[in-house]
């Protein structure tokens, strides 16, 4: 009798493409986690919205994905591989929907 490993929950490795990803695009993806806009992650980054998705289609051709959904599914699942070095679990990014109030800027 065969089992089905089609509900196998264990613990994924990271995708071979985190390890390309520079320090900057891993800073990009974890806030990508968060779900904020590309205008909002430029206001976190201090940088225009411009290089937010540039930072974005480097991050996604890397990953080998097609949206930044899907990015963002890649941050969240493997957050703790993307942290720098050094980073412990109170590190950590704080988790959220993004659906807080909006703070105007």
């Amino acid at each position: 009798m065969r089992s089905h490993a089609s509900g196998n929950t264990a613990r994924q490795a990271p995708p071979v493409g985190l390890a390309l990803l520079s320090d900057r695009e891993r800073e990009v993806l974890l806030l990508l986690a968060d779900g904020p806009t590309n205008r909002r992650l430029a206001s976190q980054l201090g940088v225009a919205e411009r290089t937010v998705r540039a930072h974005l289609t480097n991050i996604c051709r890397k990953l080998n994905v097609e949206s930044r959904v899907q990015a963002a599914l890649v941050a969240d699942r493997h957050r703790r591989a993307l942290l720098p070095a050094g980073a412990g679990p109170d590190r950590v990014a704080p988790r959220g929907n993004g659906r807080g109030r909006r703070v105007r800027e």
